[in-house]
């Protein structure tokens, strides 16, 4: 049987091999997201100068959310990061889904982010 401990070390494992590969630019900045049980988050990040341009969370205020954990509430934090990305300057990003397989919540994060006008 798989520990929840043994899958996050998996993650983890697979994630550092994904991002020595995958660096964000200030022209093409790094759109990040980590899942935790509770919430979802994501960054727009420019590895070059190691600043965050823009983030969102189902802890922001403005999103009245009734559940911060479902497919929902990642659609509305991938619309909103997005939102603010366009705001400034940000068209293209590369998309650094953290080590977790493109299902579920990230894939519905990532899905709300592309039709809300990002291109990745």
């Amino acid at each position: 049987m798989i520990t929840k401990a043994d899958k996050n070390a998996v993650r983890k494992k697979r994630h550092a091999r994904v991002r020595a590969k995958l660096t964000g630019t200030t022209t093409r900045p790094r759109l990040n997201v980590f899942r935790s049980n509770q919430h979802i988050y994501a960054q727009v990040i420019d590895d070059s100068n190691s600043v965050t341009l823009v983030s969102a969370s189902t802890l922001d205020k403005d999103l009245n959310l009734t559940s911060n954990s479902n497919l929902e509430a990642a659609q509305k934090v991938g619309e909103l990061v997005a939102k603010r990305a366009v705001e400034k300057g940000v068209k293209s990003v590369v998309f650094d889904r953290g080590g977790y397989l493109y299902h579920g919540r990230i894939k519905a994060l990532a899905d709300a982010a592309r039709e809300a006008g990002l291109e990745f």
